[in-house]
């Protein structure tokens, strides 16, 4: 029998991804300016205080798939071979990332776009990055090669937040003509001279 604490964590990711579905259609149907918590709450079948329960406001409903892209990056950091240098654990975290996990392209392109138009958007998906740096930073501080100071892990981690972030801004400018992976890796490419 399933333990009841597994079931109720369960539970719990159930609602909060269904809050953020519910919050990403009601912004693609009215446009975030006209989309409320109380609309969400009632969008989804919950209480404005179940609402606030899950999520501080609808910026945070909004880009709760953003959070849960880039701690999947760290778990997947965290999870290759110790011996793999900082950049190269990197770049294997996205491709394995986007090889097992089909990215939901339109999910992205619309928070995306949401973050450039909307300053509060954009100034909480930069606090909410801030905070994934540290823990991407961490990440790969047991990485250190011989030689390497304190800084290296905060600056590759920053530096990979940032083209993760340019590349989708570009991908953007090019009405998706390419992949996100293909625009990706571009960057990351680029990003990597200085690096490997």
């Amino acid at each position: 029998m399933e333990s009841p604490v597994g079931l109720r964590e369960r539970k719990k990711a159930a609602t909060r991804q269904a809050v953020h579905e519910v919050t990403m259609r009601l912004t693609v149907e009215h446009g975030f300016d006209h989309v409320t918590v109380e609309a969400v709450a009632d969008a989804a079948g919950i209480s404005r205080r179940t609402f606030s329960n899950y999520f501080t406001n609808k910026e945070d409903a909004l880009l709760y798939g953003d959070e849960q892209m880039i701690g999947e990056l760290v778990r997947n950091v965290r999870n290759r071979p110790a011996a793999e240098p900082a950049w190269t654990a990197l770049r294997a975290a996205v491709a394995e990332f986007s090889g097992h996990a089909a990215p939901p392209e339109r999910e992205w392109a619309v928070r995306t776009r949401l973050a450039l138009r909307h300053p509060s958007l954009l100034a909480r998906q930069l606090g909410n990055h801030a905070a994934l740096e540290r823990d991407l930073a961490d990440a790969i501080a047991v990485r250190q090669g011989p030689g390497d100071g304190p800084v290296r892990p905060v600056v590759l981690a920053a530096a990979f937040l940032s083209s993760l972030r340019v590349a989708m801004r570009i991908w953007i400018e090019e009405d998706l003509a390419r992949g996100p992976g293909e625009v990706i890796d571009e960057i990351l490419d680029e990003t990597g001279r200085s690096f490997t």
